[in-house]
């Protein structure tokens, strides 16, 4: 069995991070129009009879609120929270 194409992008900044599986994504864009901070973008794959896939186009503005992945009906987004950093104390 051959494993699903992914891309991840993990936000240095927050430690979020989002995976898109490719191979699931049709290119539907609910990501797109439910993103509040407008994270995701479609892009054209000529290859695919879907025609596009959704990718990241800033993992840093990404609050992991979730809705993305809880509204991608054929579960190819799977969103990571990062963990908290602690303030160092002196």
């Amino acid at each position: 069995m051959v494993a699903a194409k992914e891309t991840l992008s993990k936000s240095e900044k927050t430690g979020h991070s989002i995976a898109i599986i490719e191979e699931f994504c049709k290119g539907c864009t609910i990501c797109v129009e439910v993103c509040p901070t407008d994270v995701f973008v479609m892009e054209v794959v000529g290859s695919r009879w879907q025609g596009s896939t959704a990718m990241v186009k800033d993992i840093d503005a990404c609050v992991a609120c979730m809705l993305c992945e809880i509204q991608c009906p054929d579960f190819a987004i799977v969103v990571t929270k990062g963990e908290k950093k602690k303030k160092e104390t002196a």
